[in-house]
């Protein structure tokens, strides 16, 4: 099944098939351009309940009809909202029509503006005919990410990198040495003072280790 993935900003993405899109994580904060009311959007990964990437998923949800996945307790913040959601926890794999998806831990923490506990933040993988895409969600550098490499060996990841939230570009140089994928896409840089980071320079860092990277511009996208 062929896909396209753009990127949306900080931490969003969209997963585009010829009739339905998926989102990860729709903060359209830093892309006024995108406008989901056009997309035919079915479902919806949320990795923790922090604003920046619970963002507009309710309104989205809310207009598409679409689901939203996330950890228990998010999932069930989300329907006390008014809209479609599945609650999950890691470890299991969810069927859809367009491939499966499992969530994996992340070392963060999850709650709303209230400060409501939200459950445990995750990252997501999703598996798409012979493609797997690891979303990392918000994280440190955790070990336990060689046994992600191992039990899951996706192609495409997403990694944060702006630090202070967040792994840093010297610790997603060294997640990515371990996770070595098809293709590294940073993100949650540069959206906020406190996660400027020189974004060139973790480009370098992974050239000069043999790693393929791509620094995805707004509303750019790659095809698969």
């Amino acid at each position: 099944m062929a896909f396209e993935l753009k990127y949306l900003g900080h931490s969003a993405f969209e997963i585009k098939f010829f009739d339905k899109s998926i989102l990860i994580d729709p903060f359209l904060g830093a892309n006024p351009d995108y406008d989901y009311r056009v997309e035919n959007v079915s479902d919806i990964f949320l990795t923790h309940a922090h604003a920046d990437h619970l963002g507009n998923a309710i309104d989205i949800a809310k207009y598409s009809q679409s689901t939203i996945t996330a950890v228990f307790e998010l999932a069930n913040y989300c329907a006390q909202k008014g809209v479609r959601s599945n609650g999950i926890n890691f470890g299991g794999w969810l069927d859809y029509d367009w491939g499966r998806a499992i969530f994996v831990p992340a070392f963060h923490s999850s709650s709303n503006l209230e400060g409501q506990y939200m459950g445990e933040p995750a990252g997501v993988i999703l598996e798409i005919s012979d493609v797997k895409i690891y979303h990392a969600g918000d994280t440190c550098l955790f070990s336990d990410m060689k046994l992600i490499k191992e039990l899951y060996n996706p192609d495409v990841v997403m990694l944060p990198v702006g630090g202070t939230f967040t792994m840093d570009i010297e610790h997603a140089t060294i997640a990515a040495e371990w996770l070595n994928p098809r293709v590294v896409i940073p993100m949650h840089y540069n959206t906020f003072s406190a996660i400027y980071t020189d974004i060139e320079r973790f480009g370098m860092m992974l050239q000069t280790k043999g790693i393929n990277y791509q620094l995805m511009q707004i509303n750019e996208t790659l095809n698969f």
